[in-house]
């Protein structure tokens, strides 16, 4: 679980006390019913002083979020399908809420079309047990979204590919 993705921008002069925490924190937050309290022990600071200084990382732009990346493999979901649409532009908002509010997308976001070989501007990610179940999934979300889509692809993954963040590989203090 990759608990922030960190926005390498805003990380010079960086506090020591807040790069431990990124340092204790970037392969995941511990499993354990108090995360924040574990960390803090670790550093020897209060779990206050953790969670204030963790939201301060985040409203200064240090940390842009922090996020569950589940492994959808284990959880039994081995056909992951990246579908991609061809939409009209006005309408990239409204589809994209659509396919983005589906409980089996995990994301979905616009890119830029580069025509005339790539028509697609929307991105939708759908995970399934099998790819015939994928398949129906993208079918239905289609058919539903009807003549907003112009065309449609599923591109699957042939393999898992890390997921992380920017790591730091030392306590060190930044230049």
């Amino acid at each position: 679980m990759n608990n922030q993705i960190l926005n390498s921008t805003n990380l010079q002069g960086i506090e020591d006390v807040d790069r431990a925490i990124i340092l204790a924190t970037q392969a995941g937050l511990p499993l354990v019913s108090r995360p924040y309290e574990a960390i803090a022990k670790q550093l020897k600071i209060t779990e206050k002083e953790v969670i204030a200084r963790v939201n301060q990382m985040k409203n200064d732009g240090v940390i842009r979020r922090i996020a569950l990346v589940p492994n959808h493999y284990s959880l039994g979901y081995l056909a992951n399908g990246m579908s991609v649409w061809d939409v009209p532009d006005e309408l990239t908002d409204q589809v994209g809420a659509h396919l983005g509010g589906l409980k089996f997308v995990s994301h979905c976001y616009g890119r830029p079309r580069h025509l005339p070989n790539w028509p697609y501007n929307i991105f939708a990610m759908f995970h399934g047990k099998s790819r015939e179940e994928v398949n129906s999934m993208v079918a239905n979300a289609a058919l539903f979204l009807g003549d907003r889509v112009r065309k449609h692809e599923i591109l699957y993954s042939t393999r898992i590919l890390k997921k992380t963040g920017l790591r730091l590989l030392s306590n060190k203090p930044m230049q």
